[in-house]
């Protein structure tokens, strides 16, 4: 079973930064959208616009509860994905993880409808494979301060496969790496979101470590084209599988970029790295490419025009 063309959608942590953009997709494509979140992280305002439209529900829910929905499929967003926001409270992240993929797959276990599970890069931990390639089982951390999420996302994956394997459940995973965009949380401790509001804050740029470790940075509109090709897929075409963007950026090429596009003067500090910290993220995308036809369009000069211009706007009050 795969995602009809049209029905009604439940999109869990659907006010968080992907997810406000993934319902903005759907409506577009005509389906009926209900958007599930507790405001941990979410914001009432990401969906602000969808409020008024006819084929748009907002329901106020932690998924660590569970619920009974009449829907047609299930992405399944929800849980905070910032180092500082899941290590604000580790057993919330582990339950978020292990309770919202429980309670989704129970849902789609009674509805027969299909549901994708919003996985992470974080399952392959500080790789000592590279790039990352699916078949890889990763170099993680299990009791590190970074475990509550890896873990956590880990533990789901098992769930999911589990349920398809016991219950014949539709399942689709999809690994997500480094993503960003407008909407973007000004404080989530991420690098795109920390230099450009340091360089528009003529404040020194935070570098952690050498800058030498690498990252892949994937724009918000292209993971949210991925997620829907996987869910629009062939039923064995399970998961999972890698979305993000293979191109590979230092950290302090990265620093360099977002000053220039700012025109900051800020200057680079350098702090010690944060424990269990990887070193280096890039993605094999072979099977996005191959099995989904998917490729990121989005260039890193492009996307982070409009994520600067964003934060310009909504939180420096520039046009």
């Amino acid at each position: 079973m795969v995602l009809p063309k049209e029905g009604k959608i439940l999109v869990t942590g659907g006010a968080g930064f992907v997810g406000s953009h993934l319902c903005e997709k759907l409506i577009e494509l005509g389906y009926s959208v209900v958007c599930m979140d507790n405001y941990f992280t979410g914001r009432k305002s990401n969906v602000e616009r969808l409020l008024t439209h006819s084929r748009f529900t907002l329901l106020e829910h932690d998924v660590c509860n569970s619920y009974d929905l009449e829907v047609d499929g299930i992405f399944n967003l929800a849980c905070p994905a910032s180092p500082k926001h899941y290590q604000m409270d580790p057993i919330f992240t582990m339950k978020t993880s292990f309770f919202g993929a429980l309670h989704a797959l129970e849902l789609a276990k009674d509805r027969n409808i299909p549901v994708l599970q919003a996985s992470t890069s974080e399952i392959y931990g500080d790789p000592i494979v590279h790039p990352q390639i699916e078949s890889y089982w990763g170099n993680v951390n299990p009791i590190g301060v970074r475990s509550c999420y890896d873990e956590g996302k880990r533990c789901a994956e098992t769930l999911f496969f589990d349920y398809h394997r016991t219950f014949n459940v539709p399942i689709k995973i999809a690994r997500i790496f480094n993503t960003y965009g407008p909407r973007m949380l000004p404080d989530d401790g991420r690098v795109v979101s920390n230099f450009i509001i340091q360089s528009l804050s003529q404040k020194p740029i935070t570098i952690y470590g050498s800058g030498n470790q690498t990252r892949s940075f994937c724009y918000v509109d292209d993971l949210v084209e991925g997620l829907i090709s996987l869910m629009q897929s062939p039923k064995d075409c399970l998961g999972p599988i890698n979305l993000g963007n293979p191109k590979e950026f230092l950290i302090s090429e990265l620093a360099s970029l977002i000053l220039e596009k700012t025109g900051s003067s800020s200057n680079l500090i350098f702090e010690e790295l944060p424990p269990d910290d990887p070193k280096q993220r890039k993605p094999d995308i072979l099977k996005a490419q191959t099995l989904l036809n998917w490729n990121p369009k989005v260039s890193i000069t492009q996307g982070l025009d409009k994520t600067i211009q964003f934060f310009r706007h909504v939180y420096f009050h520039e046009n």
